[in-house]
């Protein structure tokens, strides 16, 4: 089983909905992985996601009310084959926490669908708008994604 770790700032917005949209791709393709998400900051930590993000899910089939905030732990960085950053800042904050003895490979989530270096859009400050921009790019990150990791699984195509 593969696992994968969706992280940004305060895991109410952008972490959860890439959780949620890579679930929902996982389904679809059939791939056995497990799938979390977490913070770099500890703000908003047991609080649930932000109601635009539940919203917006929810309007795209899925259901993230249950989930969570938690900061992000260096037993993460063993435990998760992917750590998926949604922003260069926290990329960099991952970077820096993460422990000698780490095995996660960290990358960004828009690396994946052919858009190096971008950040996922933050809409935490906007408005409805914004949270359906994040979820546009946070699903073709998980398209992107799921496709690599269906690749590595099965090399030949076969």
């Amino acid at each position: 089983m593969t696992r994968v770790l969706f992280v940004c700032l305060g895991n109410i917005c952008r972490s959860p909905l890439a959780e949620a949209a890579f679930r929902r791709e996982a389904e679809r393709r059939g791939l056995d992985v497990e799938i979390d998400s977490a913070g770099t900051g500890d703000w908003h930590i047991g609080h649930p996601p932000d109601h635009r993000a539940v919203g917006v899910a929810k309007r795209n089939g899925v259901d993230i009310a249950h989930l969570r905030a938690r900061q992000v732990t260096a037993d993460d960085f063993r435990r998760f084959d992917h750590i998926v950053a949604l922003d260069a800042e926290n990329l960099r904050n991952l970077t820096r926490l993460r422990p000698a003895d780490a095995t996660a490979e960290l990358s960004l989530l828009l690396d994946h669908a052919g858009r190096a270096g971008e950040a996922v859009a933050d809409p935490y400050y906007g408005d409805e708008a914004g949270f359906d921009t994040t979820w546009a790019d946070v699903t073709t990150g998980a398209a992107g994604l799921a496709e690599r990791i269906a690749a590595q699984r099965n090399p030949t195509g076969r």
